[in-house]
């Protein structure tokens, strides 16, 4: 783990415990991710879907390969042994459409599990597809609530041990749920990283979670996002002078320099792709002359780079 602050230190995730004080409060997203990859059917074509986000009961957004096929009123089957299909509600030009399944609730989770497979990041060569090892590392200790088309790296840093020593520090936790897009995945395309658009992600916090949050900062205790789901979802629900709000809905906020931070004090997160909105969050937070000397000296001294890679624990510049 590289720490990044003042200066730079080469540490352990297994120091962060002694590296965060009693009373701080560590934020987790708790998304559990579902296998929203899918291989359609549409007479004799294939047709490649990754789930993004619900939009309505038993219609999902979704993003569409070989799009241009595709027309409103198309069903497309996902499976030879079970009745799993879909209505073409919508398609948009971008190459995302709306589609309604033919099921919902248990049976539609029921035949996502068996019809679906995890859409693992493309630089996660995996040519016969996801392995049975893949469906238990991309998946945090914290998965809880289903919907996440991409795992919060940043979580599978965390064991029982490292919890029970945080909790033993007197650091509070907090859990919140973004479910992350298919959107993680897409690339800037843009030179003015103003005309880039987020894709919408769905999320929420709870009462209670905003209170803990609130009355931390209250005494002095610092914010600690895990991963930038943790900190894009937090900031989204919090004003200007500091206050935490609860949240339930979709956020396309976008982190980039020059967008204040009121939210959140540390960051722990991953290293990111260059051209990346995640690599731009990061300066965003952390200063962005600070994330180039940083992610250098990890070039130089070795450090693992993306979602099964190390951890930076930044400071908010």
């Amino acid at each position: 783990m590289l720490v990044v602050g003042n200066a730079l230190a080469d540490r352990g995730i297994r120091d962060l415990p002694e590296l965060l004080r009693p009373g701080d409060v560590l934020v987790v997203n708790d998304t559990r991710v579902i296998p929203a990859q899918l291989e359609a059917r549409r007479g004799e074509a294939r047709v490649g879907i990754t789930l993004d986000r619900p939009i309505g009961e038993a219609t999902w957004h979704a993003l569409a390969r070989n799009a241009r096929r595709l027309r409103a009123g198309d069903r497309l089957d996902f499976s030879a042994s079970e009745d799993f299909s879909a209505v073409v509600e919508d398609v948009s030009p971008g190459g995302s459409v709306a589609l309604h399944f033919n099921c919902d609730g248990d049976v539609f989770w029921r035949r996502l599990a068996a019809a679906g497979a995890l859409a693992l990041p493309p630089y996660i060569e995996r040519p016969d597809g996801p392995s049975s090892q893949d469906t238990l590392d991309y998946q945090t200790i914290f998965a809880r609530e289903a919907g996440a088309v991409a795992a919060p790296t940043a979580g599978l840093h965390f064991t029982p041990a490292l919890l029970d020593a945080l909790a033993a520090r007197g650091v509070e936790r907090v859990d919140i749920t973004l479910h992350v897009g298919a959107g993680t995945f897409l690339p800037v395309r843009t030179d003015d990283i103003a005309q880039h658009v987020m894709h919408a992600e769905n999320g929420f916090i709870s009462q209670a979670a905003a209170d803990t949050l609130n009355a931390a900062r209250a005494r002095g205790g610092r914010i600690v996002c895990v991963g930038t789901t943790s900190l894009r979802l937090v900031e989204s629900a919090t004003a200007a002078d500091g206050v935490v709000h609860p949240f339930a809905g979709e956020t396309d906020i976008f982190l980039r320099p020059g967008v204040a931070i009121h939210g959140a004090d540390m960051l722990l997160t991953n290293f990111h792709l260059p051209r990346s909105t995640l690599f731009m969050l990061v300066c965003a937070f952390a200063g962005t002359a600070r994330m180039k000397a940083a992610y250098a000296h990890a070039i130089d001294s070795g450090y693992r780079f993306f979602s099964y890679g190390d951890a930076t624990l930044l400071y908010r510049a």
